[in-house]
Order: structure tokens, then sequence, then C-alpha cells
């Protein structure tokens, strides 16, 4: 998400269109154009009441205290009016009231009911932690979609999903992403012969992870390495990811720039039960691996079967196998 923030920030700038934004982070440099909006409140609920045992919970709450702090400080003049999808209900509708003409709306997903049917197949094959998105997260949504005049897209996938629950084609823009240069021009440094498969971002049931593992797990070559980068945020998914570990010293679970894992690998997969774009697999195709992406991801318009990769089954871990067998056995 702070890599899609960021872009939209500097297309705002570059196209003079931006007048300020708002965020719980803003950089010294930025200090006359980002306004600072405190997490305080919401740093506290979700991490001293019982609020924290539930992610769907935390998030709703996190985004809806953030979305009323913004709606507080706007103030009049606004023609235009941007936000993310799940932040941007009571703010939005705050700069209808201040005049607004036009309220945009940009989509890091597929449509909210899509993502929260995807993410309940997730809980339901995996047992391991509930999912950050429930109802009232996605009713929110819903009704950001309906008050948006644009809703920004990243995808073929997520336009088709806002399509497939009648949300007008005329409101829907595709934008397209761009991956940090520095990926771009990345050099392959292999310095071992370990076939190395390489997953980045949250590790969460939501993205697939378990799926990986057990694939992972029957993918008989002793000269391999799992490295997951990434964290976890449930109490629940560090024990199953620690067990894992225990179980198959093959896998690597650390934090950090991902670069240097990606130019010393073979292989990406993105697991995801539902993704609509994926800045880690576009900067891991970006190092010239191999991918194997699900079909329930933006990411798979970006795949030339059996060339740069493979699309496989959602959830299925015996369809990733099957690829990392492929990509093997052609190394």
């Amino acid at each position: 998400m702070g890599s899609h923030f960021d872009q939209i920030i500097r297309e705002g700038l570059r196209d003079g269109r931006l007048d300020r934004y708002y965020s719980t982070s803003v950089p010294e440099a930025d200090k006359d154009l980002g306004v600072r909006v405190s997490d305080s409140a919401a740093a506290y609920i979700t991490r001293w009441t019982p609020i924290r045992y539930s992610p769907g919970r935390i998030h709703f709450v996190g985004a809806t205290i953030f979305d009323r702090a913004v709606a507080r400080r706007l103030e009049g003049g606004v023609e235009v009016f941007g936000g993310f999808a799940g932040q941007t209900l009571h703010s939005a509708s705050r700069a209808k009231e201040l005049g607004a003409t036009s309220i945009e709306l940009h989509s890091a997903t597929a449509h909210a009911a899509t993502s929260f049917d995807r993410f309940q197949d997730a809980t339901a094959q995996w047992r391991i932690e509930p999912t950050w998105l429930n109802a009232r997260m996605v009713a929110k949504q819903v009704r950001e979609y309906e008050i948006a005049d644009r809703i920004y897209v990243n995808s073929e996938y997520s336009r088709r999903t806002f399509l497939d629950h009648g949300v007008p084609e005329t409101k829907l823009v595709r934008t397209y992403l761009a991956t940090n240069p520095r990926f771009d021009s990345a050099t392959r440094s292999r310095t071992d012969s370990t076939f190395r498969v390489v997953y980045t971002g949250g590790l969460s049931v939501a993205k697939g992870v378990p799926v990986l593992l057990e694939a992972f797990s029957r993918f008989r070559v002793q000269d391999a390495e799992l490295v997951l980068i990434g964290g976890w945020s449930t109490r629940a998914m560090r024990r199953y990811l620690e067990a894992a570990r225990r179980s198959d010293p093959r896998v690597r679970i650390t934090l950090g720039d991902p670069l240097p894992i990606l130019v010393n690998a073979d292989v990406y997969v993105h697991p995801s039960y539902q993704d609509g774009y994926g800045y880690a697999p576009m900067e891991a195709l970006a190092c010239g691996l191999k991918l194997i992406v699900t079909e329930d991801t933006g990411m798979k318009e970006n795949i030339v079967e059996g060339q740069n990769g493979f699309v496989v089954k959602t959830g299925s871990a015996d369809a990733i196998l099957d690829r990392l067998n492929t990509i093997h056995a052609a190394s």
C-alpha cells in the first residue's frame, strides 16, 4: 500500500493536481503538503482492548478512526477528493459537503465482496486465523463505491470483479502501477547452487502462505530453500509458521529488503487467494525470476504461460508443487 500511495502522490505532483494529502506518516520534506493524522487512538484500541484478538475488527476500527480524523481536518475549496477504498467514506462525504465536484476512489484489491468470498475460502481451508476483512468493512466499501465518481483499478482482474457486482463501467478507470526502478536494473547474482523459492509480503492465510508451505513440504529437492520475507499479524499464524520451520529446516523466515534475496533466487510464488495487483511479484519478475501466481490475482495478466511463469488454481498446493517441479527440472 505504501508504494501505491507514493505513486499517487508523485503523479499528482507531476500533473499539478495535488494540493494536500493526509497520512499517518509525513516525511519532513513534505511537511508543507502532507498533513499527519495521528494514529494513537487506533493504536491504543487495537493493542489494549479485546479488539486486538480480531483482525477484522482491528482493520475496521483503524480505517474508520483514520477516515473520521481526515474528515475533521478537511477545509473548504476541495474540488477533487481521493482516497483508498475502506478509508474514505466519512472523509469523502465531508468533501462533498464542502463542495467537491468529484470523488475518486483507489482500490488496491478486487471488489470487496469478491475479496470477502475468497478470504472466506481461505479461512475455511486453513483454520489458522480469521480474515482481516469482515462484513462491516465490505458494507463500508460498497457504500464508497456508490458515492465515488471514479474508481481506479490496477488490473483487468479487479476491473472484472467490479463489473460482476454491478458497478457501472463508466465509473471504472484502469491504471498501471510501477515497480521501483532499482528492481529493473538489478543484476542476477547467484552465490550458490541452492534452488531458492521466494515469497514476499504479509505472512497470512489470505495471502496463501499455508498453501505454499504445504507445496514446499512435498517438494523433494534437498538442496532447496523457501524464503518467506515478511511478518505475521496473529499469534496463531506465528505458531503455525514456527512449527513449519521446525519441521522443515529448508524454510527460512526473514524481514528486510527483498532485493538481495531475489537476485540470488530461482522462482517467486504468489499464492494469494485474492490480490488486485501485486508489487512484490512484479519486483521478482523485474529481477528475472520465474513466477507462479494464482488465478485470483491481477498479477496473472503479466504471465506468459511457460515462458516467464505459470498461473495456477487458487488454493491448490498440488498445482504449485507441480510447477515447482517443472521449473526445477528446467533449471
